[in-house]
């Protein structure tokens, strides 16, 4: 396939920029899985229930206020409600986010990472989220995979990426939906591109988001 010589350069050129940046963010999410961080994974699951059209860093702002106010684990409807005000569709996702926390909590004890870790491989994982896990697609699901360290053959398709890989002439137009199968499909076209350019497809999500925003954000 031909892709556009200008679009990869200029992803080539903001990875030259960022790389280490990018290695760094990367690290932190390993420690999540690494040290066996199951409340961190419990924060990042609900961050990323939140996210469908809102704002990072407002989404990840309630997560922190829910853990600083103590009702992660323990707060009623109202409570979370409250936390999640300025995120959309929070009626919905505020119900999302306790049903969430009971399935893997018991007794005051989280055990999301003790879940993830008897799955075969990580599409496995995914899939079973997809499936079970209320407010969550397959871009949230590698989202929230992504940010606890396993998103290293994962792709999270937003609309920044999906824009770029248009440019880049890896898709040729804007999905109409974005349901499992075209997912997949996109996903691994991006791989195939991302081996092409020699951009590890677990680092060119984020040189898309940073060339998009500015910024390295979850």
């Amino acid at each position: 396939m031909s892709y556009d010589r200008d679009e990869v350069a200029s992803l080539k050129g903001t990875y030259s920029m960022i790389r280490g940046d990018i290695e760094k963010t990367l690290s932190g999410f390993r420690r999540i899985w690494d040290s066996d961080d199951e409340v961190g994974a419990l924060h990042e699951l609900l961050f990323c229930i939140l996210t469908p059209q809102s704002k990072a860093q407002v989404c990840w702002g309630a997560v922190e206020d829910m853990a600083c106010r103590d009702i992660l684990l323990k707060g009623n409807y109202e409570e979370v409600l409250d936390a999640v005000s300025n995120v959309r569709f929070k009626y919905k996702k505020a119900g999302y986010l306790i049903e969430a926390r009971e399935r893997f909590s018991e007794g005051g004890r989280i055990h999301l990472l003790d879940f993830i870790r008897d799955f075969e491989d990580v599409q496995s994982a995914r899939d079973w989220i997809v499936r079970n896990i209320k407010g969550l697609g397959h871009k949230e699901a590698s989202h929230f995979l992504r940010n606890i360290g396993l998103g290293d053959e994962l792709t999270i398709l937003d609309r920044h990426i999906l824009r770029a890989l248009i440019r880049a002439k890896v898709i040729s137009g804007m999905p109409s939906s974005l349901g499992g199968r075209k997912y997949l499909e996109i996903e691994e076209k991006m791989k195939e591109f991302s081996e092409k350019i020699d951009i590890p497809v677990s680092h060119l999500d984020i040189v898309i988001w940073y060339r998009s925003t500015g910024s390295i954000f979850k």
